[in-house]
């Protein structure tokens, strides 16, 4: 702290010489009185004494009481404001699904073939009992239906991660048979997913061409009860079905759905006992010459995945 460095001048008088000597014997006694001030206040004092200007002089009145020095710690003071810190980082740009939970459903598994017994064996679906799983359909030139599903369901995974989504598979070719119909219902109810697909390939006759979205049918039985879930999944099967023929090209199926590329089944344990919103999307028909052969074309299951990416991102966002 600085000091104020102006004394007041001193109006001049006959008698100079006492003058003087008054001056200087007082100086002593105000030089000591400073000096016991400084001691017992510290440095944060106020300035020197100064000489006033009434006739003889005289010592200056004692300096004001120095402030409180703040204390360090800030947080000793109850009335000061906590420090809120910095703000938080802000959502990353272009990740609106982040904090969304998707599961997807790829349909069969490539080595259910070598496992007829175990995937024959009939599970509860709520209202009846149905196999495990099946082999699935296959081109005439031999793609399996799930090959195309993995496929399609990686290309799927990758663009909902990126739109900050967490995915999860129900298998992802690393368990020798399944899961049935009714774990997969399971994995989707215990990730309380926001939304699940199921995505397939159809095996119906030659001529019969184009996509459709299977949704769930007001069911209860047993541990079946789809009263919940009947309205949302139709509006993530409607957002998926407009986005897929957008993306793709494809027509909805002439074979079923009066065109209208959405199909509503009672007899599917995925469907019956998912407790969360949850579609099948029967992507093409493998049976059909012109369907396959978008389906082996890895161009088009990126439109695939583009498509039902883009219908789950529609849903949830809504």
């Amino acid at each position: 702290m600085s000091y104020d460095e102006s004394p007041q001048s001193v109006r001049r008088r006959s008698g100079r010489s006492s003058l003087t000597v008054a001056v200087a014997a007082l100086v002593p006694g105000a030089l000591a009185g400073w000096l016991v001030y400084q001691g017992t206040s510290g440095a944060e004092s106020g300035g020197p004494p100064s000489a006033t200007a009434a006739g003889t002089p005289s010592v200056a009145t004692a300096p004001a009481t120095p402030s409180p020095t703040p204390s360090a710690d800030a947080s000793a003071d109850p009335s000061a404001d906590p420090d809120p810190g910095p703000p938080g980082p802000p959502l990353p740009p272009g990740r609106p699904l982040t904090g969304k939970v998707v599961v997807i459903d790829p349909g069969h598994n490539p080595t259910n073939h070598d496992h007829p017994a175990e995937i024959n064996k009939p599970v509860d679906i709520g209202t009846t009992s149905k196999e495990c799983d099946t082999t699935g359909t296959a081109t005439d030139s031999g793609y399996a239906e799930a090959a195309f599903t993995l496929d399609v369901s990686h290309r799927l995974r990758t663009l909902l991660r990126e739109l900050g989504a967490t995915v999860t598979l129900t298998q992802d070719a690393d368990r020798p048979f399944g899961p049935c119909v009714d774990e997969r219902a399971r994995i989707g109810n215990k990730a309380k997913a926001d939304a699940v697909i199921s995505v397939h390939a159809d095996g119906s006759a030659s001529g019969n061409r184009g996509f459709h979205v299977i949704l769930p049918a007001l069911v209860k039985g047993g541990a079946a009860d789809t009263a919940a879930i009947v309205g949302p999944s139709r509006e993530l099967g409607e957002r998926i079905a407009g986005n897929f023929a957008r993306e793709t090209g494809s027509a909805p199926a002439n074979y079923l759905g009066g065109g209208t590329g959405l199909d509503v089944r009672e007899d599917l344990g995925g469907l019956n006992l998912s407790k969360v919103p949850k579609v099948f999307v029967e992507c093409g028909n493998m049976r059909d010459s012109h369907d396959a052969a978008l389906l082996t074309a890895p161009e088009w299951r990126q439109k695939a995945a583009q498509g039902l990416a883009d219908g789950i991102k529609g849903f949830l966002m809504k």
